[in-house]
C-alpha cells in the first residue's frame, strides 16, 4: 500500500472525501525520509510540518535536568508534530526523534490553511485530528502527575503492546521515568504477578 493510499484510507475513516480534496491530499503533501536517530523536530527549533508516518517510528522527548525524558511513541499510520509550535510558529520545547527509519508525509503551514479554507471537508478533518492529539496530550499530563513508575510502566505496556519489542529498553525507561536498572526491577515484578 503507498503512503498516500494509508493516508486517503485514514482521512477517509473521518468522512468520506470529494475527488477535489484527495488530489489536493495528494499535493499538498510531500515525501521525507528520516535515518533512525534523524530529528523530525529538535527544541529550540519552530515545527514547521506536520507529518504523517507512513512507516517506522518515533518518539517524543524533553530534556528534564538535563536528562531525556520520553513522553510518547508513535507509529506508522498515525500524525507526528509539535501542534503548540506548528500553530502559533512558536520555538518547540520538545524533540521527535526517529527510533527506526522514517518514511513520512509531510504538509507546511500554508498548505494545512489551504486545505482548510478551500475544500468541503477541510475544517472537519482538522478538527477530528486535533481533538485526537488533545486526548492525548491530556492523558499523558495526568499520567504523569497522577501515577508512580510501576503504573507508568503498566500503561506502556497497555499502550504500546504491539511496539514493546521495536522500542529498545532505555527508551522504555525513559518513558516510565526510571534509570534501566529499576526498570528491569519492575519488570521482574511484573513477570511474577502475571506467572
Amino acid at each position: 500500500m503507498s503512503s498516500y493510499s494509508k493516508l486517503l484510507e485514514l482521512v477517509s475513516q473521518i468522512t468520506a472525501l470529494e475527488d477535489d480534496e484527495i488530489a489536493l491530499i495528494e499535493s499538498s503533501f510531500n515525501p521525507l525520509y528520516l535515518a533512525k536517530g534523524d530529528f523530525f523536530l529538535e527544541a529550540g527549533k519552530v515545527n514547521k510540518h506536520v507529518g504523517f508516518l507512513h512507516k517506522g517510528l518515533v518518539r517524543y522527548f524533553v530534556y528534564k535536568d538535563e536528562e531525556e525524558s520520553t513522553f510518547e511513541f508513535t507509529k506508522e499510520g498515525e500524525f507526528i508534530a509539535d501542534y503548540q509550535s506548528f500553530n502559533n510558529k512558536t520555538k518547540s520545547l520538545q524533540n521527535i526523534q526517529a527510533i527506526e527509519a522514517c518514511e513520512l508525509l509531510v504538509i507546511d503551514y500554508d498548505s494545512v490553511q489551504n486545505f482548510f479554507n478551500t475544500t468541503k471537508n477541510g475544517n472537519l478533518i482538522g478538527r477530528v485530528i486535533i481533538e485526537h492529539r488533545f486526548d492525548v496530550i491530556v492523558n499523558q499530563l495526568l499520567a504523569i502527575y497522577m501515577q508512580n513508575h510501576e503504573d507508568r510502566y503498566k500503561r506502556f505496556l497497555n499502550q504500546y503492546s504491539d511496539l514493546a519489542q521495536r522500542i529498545p529498553q532505555y527508551l522504555i525507561a525513559s518513558y516510565v521515568g526510571v534509570k534501566p536498572e529499576s526498570l528491569s526491577r519492575i519488570r521482574r515484578r511484573f513477570a511474577k504477578n502475571i506467572s
